[in-house]
């Protein structure tokens, strides 16, 4: 018979268990994009990359030919992260560029969490390669697009059978605060959701400023 504990379950992330990689959040590789609007793409980059950023998880930022053909990564990003260098491939999947694998093996964490543009082809890639080499892998669904709503879902649904974990931006956030009792990041996280959390951030907005309310009390 099982036993009930008040404990969070091991499948759970926390800020220090992952490393957090975003790929090719590029002007060249957005412009295609047709499975998600843009605004709300760049949105859900910026709300995952400020929660990263403010409970400091491993993050790694990579683009593909950004000088020649892509672009600069989204600015909702790398503003996020000042200062830390974007390791750029010519890989179309990540898992093949020797300086983004010893990254990932310099951090040493056997948690890998993935958003990035496009989901058919730079996320399943590093994906399928990642869990073939034994690691976890989550994938945040609604901060990757693709060419078509078909191209996007068939990813996932290949990500999924291989045994990848889907989760959203909001959930990630959120995943990281898990408990409204831990003040030292409650703050950031209402802060963040208020930005970036939609709907979400308006009641938070909304509930504060007519009367004082707080998550947790």
């Amino acid at each position: 018979m099982s036993h009930a504990t008040a404990a969070p379950g091991k499948l759970l992330l926390t800020p220090q268990d992952h490393t957090l990689i975003l790929i090719d959040f590029q002007s060249q590789m957005s412009f295609a994009t047709r499975s998600i609007d843009a605004v709300q793409l760049r949105n859900n980059a910026a709300l995952i990359s400020h929660a990263a950023a403010g409970f400091g998880v491993s993050t790694i930022l990579t683009t593909v030919a950004e000088k020649s053909f892509s672009g600069p990564m989204f600015d909702e990003i790398t503003e996020a992260f000042p200062g830390q260098k974007l390791l750029d491939r010519t890989s179309m999947n990540t898992w093949e560029d020797a300086a983004v694998i010893a990254r990932v093996n310099e951090i040493g964490k056997s948690r890998i969490v993935l958003a990035g543009l496009w989901t058919s082809v730079c996320i399943v890639g590093p994906a399928l390669s990642a869990i073939d080499q034994g690691f976890e892998v989550y994938v945040i669904a609604d901060a990757c697009g693709d060419v078509s709503d078909e191209a996007h879902e068939r990813a996932l649904e290949r990500m999924l059978q291989a045994g990848a974990r889907p989760m959203t931006s909001l959930q990630y956030l959120l995943e990281l605060q898990r408990d409204w009792a831990r003040t030292g990041t409650y703050d950031l996280t209402t802060g963040i959701a208020k930005k970036f959390g939609g709907a979400y951030g308006l009641g938070i907005i909304y509930a504060k400023t007519m009367f004082g309310a707080s998550e947790g009390h």
